[in-house]
């Protein structure tokens, strides 16, 4: 059974990579602060009393719930807008979700100006990147790579076989490679 300290602090370690995930999945902010709030209210009331351990794969899967159910709700929204209305849902979305990473705690010192703006837009290339991945690839690729989840938690999360979760991730990986190839990054 997990404390609330517990609790509080596996949270407090989540929040920024859950908004991230969220945003990549949903392309906006509100969206994505809003599915990740219910999330953690749904850990902290419905399974608090799990063992601290577990607390990951359920908090994952509820959020990849939460971004399934928002999708849902969207189109449901937008079948009746259509509908009833001969308003169409703005489909243009210029705005960027994604925020920058932070540099690490003490190296923002050492960093020169042009190398934080370098490192902004290639960050910023990056985020492009994933976000044009299928959602599945996406979602795999996060978990894995970003969340770092071994192949049998990524599968549990994402509710397929481990050998679904190495072919998305091989899948998105070799995609990324060669899209930021073309735009003269390597890395």
């Amino acid at each position: 059974m997990a404390s609330k300290q517990e609790l509080d602090d596996f949270l407090a370690s989540v929040e920024r990579r859950a908004f991230k995930q969220a945003a990549f999945a949903v392309r906006d902010d509100d969206a994505a602060l809003d599915i990740v709030q219910d999330a953690m209210v749904k850990l902290t009331v419905h399974y608090a009393e799990r063992p601290a351990a577990e607390l990951p794969l359920v908090f994952t899967r509820i959020l990849q719930n939460a971004i399934h159910d928002h999708f849902r709700r969207q189109k449901v929204r937008n079948t009746w807008v259509t509908l009833f209305s001969a308003l169409t849902p703005n489909a243009e979305d210029d705005s960027d979700p994604l925020e920058t990473l932070e540099a690490l705690a003490g190296s923002e010192t050492a960093e020169s100006a042009a190398d934080k703006v370098e490192r902004s837009q290639v960050v910023g290339i990056i985020e492009e990147e994933i976000a044009k991945l299928p959602a599945r690839q996406r979602e795999a690729f996060l978990l894995r790579y970003w969340e770092d989840f071994d192949v049998a938690e990524t599968a549990a999360a994402m509710g397929c076989s481990e050998g679904s979760v190495k072919t998305h991730c091989s899948r998105a990986t070799h995609a990324l490679a060669r899209a930021l190839r073309s735009r003269g990054i390597s890395l």
